[in-house]
């Protein structure tokens, strides 16, 4: 596979249904894949010393954050053979029940899309800079630590 562009991955706000599936329809007409996967991050009413989260604010460097999901994007498609990867994170406030985080992986086998999502979601949980600002009913906040 040829080295693709840097793309924004950010979109703002909560990550539609709508969304979500549009980015898939358009690989059903794709006859040499055989397996999809689908991640799909989402917001948790957490129970934080006594607070329920309410929603989550992130941020992120976005140039540093767009030029670490394209490494992982290209890492992962020198090191699985992939089809085709979709990855969409949110910035700004998604409350809780809400979608975050949308990586979508195409393979002509499925193995491979199994482990590509499962290296994917990891890489990105430990490498990308975006931040998670919890916010709770009362209007405090606590910055979200990944566990």
């Amino acid at each position: 596979m040829e080295k693709s562009k840097i793309k924004n991955v950010f979109v703002e706000g909560a990550i539609s249904p709508e969304f979500i599936a549009n980015s898939i329809a358009k690989h059903q007409s794709k006859t040499t894949i055989g397996a999809h996967d689908i991640f799909l991050g989402q917001v948790r009413a957490d129970l934080i010393d006594g607070q329920e989260v309410a929603a989550i604010e992130y941020t992120a460097y976005e140039e540093m954050a767009n030029l670490k999901f394209h490494e992982i994007r290209e890492a992962t498609f020198a090191k699985f053979n992939l089809s085709c990867m979709h990855i969409y994170h949110s910035l700004g406030r998604v409350n809780t029940g809400e979608i975050c985080l949308f990586v979508f992986v195409s393979s002509p086998h499925r193995k491979e899309v199994f482990e590509a999502l499962h290296h994917v979601v990891e890489e990105i949980k430990n490498q990308v800079p975006i931040f998670g600002k919890e916010l709770f009913e009362d209007d405090s906040y606590q910055w979200k630590v990944n566990k």
